[in-house]
């Protein structure tokens, strides 16, 4: 897993080997977000690279967090903490949807604007899944095929920048901290973290483009 660095990331010069690790970045923290880590992801994580090609690299620390915290639970106690955190009947502890930290309310304005955007990128949503577009698993996913498809008329940074800062830099970060300030947050304390450290750097990426 490569490790960028918020002082020196540059989109504008990045090699196809970050670009990879980006995508899978986000490929990952969208599945972290979607349901708890199965048998076979915590496996992987148990032979997970813990040392950040980099030394001192911005998400050099909270990937070793993370993996740490992988490596110390099972699948029945994520399952659990996943299910107290943002399931059960009625209202979750923690809202994993954008329109909730944008408009206070489920299914709001964000929601439409965001599948009017979607819409014009030729994206749609799979009808077999429950969570509405604005849920994070779903812009982390988008932005995973934003950098790694292979339309180059949609997959590319100025459709990455706009999606971003529109659909995910406003709320990404309030939604780490809501995770983190539940006391019942162990794993995904550190899947917060190291999602706040991720946006962060995407950020900055971002930002050194204009």
């Amino acid at each position: 897993m490569k490790s960028a660095d918020l002082r020196a990331l540059s989109f504008a010069t990045a090699d196809d080997s970050e670009e990879i690790a980006r995508a899978e970045l986000y490929g990952l923290l969208a599945r972290l977000w979607m349901a708890a880590p199965d048998e076979a992801l915590l496996t992987q994580f148990r032979v997970a690279v813990t040392e950040a090609p980099q030394p001192g690299g911005f998400l050099e620390a909270p990937w070793q967090a993370l993996v740490t915290a992988m490596r110390a639970t099972s699948a029945q106690a994520a399952a659990d903490e996943y299910d107290a955190l943002f399931g059960g009947v009625g209202k979750p502890e923690v809202f994993l949807y954008g329109s909730y930290y944008l408009a206070g309310f489920l299914n709001e304005k964000p929601l439409a604007e965001l599948r009017s955007d979607l819409a014009a990128l030729g994206l749609t949503r799979d009808e077999a899944r429950g969570e509405t577009e604005d849920h994070i698993a779903y812009g982390f996913e988008v932005m995973r095929y934003l950098i790694a498809g292979d339309d180059v008329a949609v997959c590319n940074l100025e459709q990455q920048r706009r999606f971003f800062r529109a659909h995910l830099q406003p709320w990404v970060e309030r939604l780490a901290d809501a995770v983190q300030a539940q006391p019942r947050a162990v794993l995904w304390r550190e899947v917060a973290a190291f999602t706040r450290a991720f946006v962060q750097v995407e950020t900055q990426g971002f930002d050194l483009l204009e």
